[in-house]
């Protein structure tokens, strides 16, 4: 789950992180009286899940009260267009101000799991305010990598390491340390995913501080925090991706033309990757689980029929706690139901496999059963050349 600049700048500060004064604006007149407060001069920030706002317009800095006030009536309710958000943009609904910082270095501080080593992993680099992305590809020796041990947390010597890296001394060093140890204190306490502070700022006076803030959280420990479940925004989310965490169903759209529905991650990734292979793109990564319903697997198929780029569907089962019989009922339910009107393909394999494969067979609606992965592909990537 992710969340906006301004919550994510809250639990900043709830664990010692520091960062510029701000607060959100509902109107222009509130933006005006929000830029007196923060000193006459404000950053006006609009709040999307994407990065890449200032490229795309939504980051703009207001000198005077009323500029503020202008900038956020043609910031709120903008169509914001970033790398992130592809070409179909985000409609702007929140806008935040930000007390204005006098910045003399512009840093980059993240903290991840590095899906190689199974570690938390803390990023720096002296390259702040470029993405991160950008100087893996061209410079990256500029990024330096500290893993850390799970039973020790960020110990005082890798906070050092990532200070001296990143060139900074004296009082600011000093800072630093504690800086990057509540990061990471957060990072373990709030189950995040990610925690990315880009720029990390120095300021002319020699602080360290949060300019902007991105944290991720992992959606599978957040019945451990209904605090963070209630800074969700359903409006930065798809409708259909909304519809599937009703049935706890993984689900992203994608921009290809094939659905998927599968149950496990890495036979989605699997399945995903052999449609390219073929020649063709998936529309969506669909997960069901180990153990979804009828009931699931139908609603995961009307999910998946309901994007108007969707021109056929393979499902790709491998029955272990799931039953194929139940994947193959949900499908034929589905199908009756919805009435559908593009190519089917079915691999099953596992659990009640020949009951599975008889329901199909037996519907009397034109579903394709395939032998294996390969001759779903092919068979899916065929229907609709």
């Amino acid at each position: 789950m992710n969340i906006h600049e301004y919550q994510a700048k809250a639990i900043l500060r709830e664990y010692g992180v520091t960062t510029p004064d701000g607060k959100l604006a509902r109107g222009g007149a509130e933006a005006a009286v929000i830029t007196r407060e923060l000193g006459g001069r404000s950053v006006v920030k609009a709040q999307i899940h994407a990065g890449g706002r200032g490229k795309g317009g939504g980051v703009k800095f207001a000198r005077t009260p009323e500029e503020a006030s202008s900038l956020y009536q043609g910031m709120m309710g903008m169509n914001l267009v970033t790398r992130q958000t592809g070409p179909e943009g985000r409609k702007v609904q929140t806008v935040y101000l930000s007390a204005a910082v006098d910045i003399a270095r512009e840093l980059y501080l993240g903290i991840l799991v590095d899906r190689l080593t199974g570690k938390v992993t803390v990023l720096a680099s002296t390259e702040g305010g470029v993405e991160i992305e950008e100087v893996a590809a061209s410079t990256p020796e500029k990024i330096v990598k500290v893993a850390v041990d799970a039973t020790l947390g960020l110990a005082g010597y890798q906070a050092r390491e990532l200070a001296f890296a990143l060139g900074l001394s004296g009082e600011t060093f000093r800072k630093a340390i504690p800086f990057f140890q509540n990061l990471y204190r957060l990072f373990v306490e709030k189950d995040c995913s990610m925690v990315e502070i880009n720029p990390l700022v120095v300021t002319a006076k020699g602080e360290l501080t949060a300019l902007d803030a991105k944290i991720s959280f992992d959606d599978n420990a957040l019945f451990r925090h209904p605090e963070l479940v209630a800074l969700r925004d359903l409006n930065e989310e798809a409708p259909a991706e909304i519809d599937a965490s009703n049935y706890d169903l993984n689900f992203i759209k994608l921009d290809g033309s094939i659905g998927c529905m599968v149950n496990g991650a890495g036979l989605a990734m699997a399945t995903m990757d052999i449609i390219k292979h073929h020649g063709s793109s998936p529309a969506n990564f669909l997960d069901v689980g180990g153990g979804a319903s009828e009931d699931a697997v139908k609603n995961a198929f009307r999910i998946i029929l309901q994007d108007p780029g969707v021109r056929a569907v393979l499902v790709n089962i491998f029955g272990g706690i799931m039953r194929c019989d139940v994947v193959a009922a949900g499908v034929v339910n589905a199908a009756k139901e919805i009435g559908v009107k593009v190519p089917v393909v079915v691999r099953l394999e596992g659990t009640n496999v020949e009951e599975g494969t008889r329901v199909l067979t037996e519907s009397g609606l034109a579903i394709q059963v395939a032998k294996d992965l390969a001759d779903a592909a092919r068979k899916v990537v065929a229907s609709i050349q």
